[in-house]
């Protein structure tokens, strides 16, 4: 009897520590799942990085706007092919008027370069200078070139890395204008595919960098 009794309690506390142990292993089980799942979700985000940060979808408007910012013509040149190709009746250059270079302003350079290189466009283009390096404040300076055209839809030109942020920013501080973006391409700097270049990594995290900030801080100022 007394035998039986202890069987039966060891039987008992037996039982207890399976019990015990069953809702440990799911609690371990579930931390996995979710381990895994988000490790997932950081490898597609890694890997789909640089395709998120390209827009290029160019839509026939009135203005076409070329963002300063390229250092060898890419921008400019994808925006004369467009204004030829008729996506624009008009088409602004942005360049920086409060920075100097062997006695000149960028935009003063940049309007002797249309001068001989616009050819048979150079009715139809010409510069918007602008103060400060953020694509944000570059929405007031072109606003107001704009103005004289009152355009109803802008037909942003910028670098791929570059084009969803602009768009973005462009069409939230100026919203009275419908706005569609193409990309122009420096495979110097970016590529989709980062990790294959150290420079497409650099400008890949810091562009990241900069959507963060805009959608968290700036888009709410």
């Amino acid at each position: 009897m007394i035998f039986s009794d202890v069987l039966g309690n060891k039987k008992q506390a037996a039982g207890q520590q399976v019990s015990r142990k069953l809702p440990t292993r799911r609690w371990r089980m579930k931390k996995w799942i979710v381990f895994l799942f988000l490790l997932a979700c950081l490898l597609g985000f890694l890997l789909l990085a640089g395709w998120a940060l390209v827009t290029d979808h160019p839509e026939k408007s009135d203005v076409i706007v070329v963002l300063a910012g390229d250092s060898i013509d890419q921008r400019y040149r994808r925006g004369m092919d467009l204004l030829r190709a008729g996506y624009g009746k008009h088409l602004f250059l942005d360049a920086s008027s409060d920075s100097n270079f062997f006695g000149h302003t960028p935009a003063e350079y940049a309007k002797d370069f249309l001068k001989t290189d616009a050819h048979e466009m150079e009715p139809f283009v010409s510069v918007c200078p602008y103060e400060e390096d953020s694509s944000i404040t570059e929405t007031l300076y072109v606003s107001k070139c704009l103005e004289e055209f009152h355009p109803q839809s802008v037909l942003l030109v910028t670098s791929d890395w570059h084009t969803a942020r602009a768009l973005s920013i462009f069409a939230h501080r100026l919203p009275q204008y419908h706005w569609s973006v193409a990309a122009s391409h420096d495979e110097r700097l970016f590529g989709t595919r980062w990790w294959q270049h150290r420079e497409w990594a650099k400008i890949t995290f810091q562009e990241w960098l900069k959507v963060a900030w805009w959608n968290v801080v700036d888009r709410w100022r």
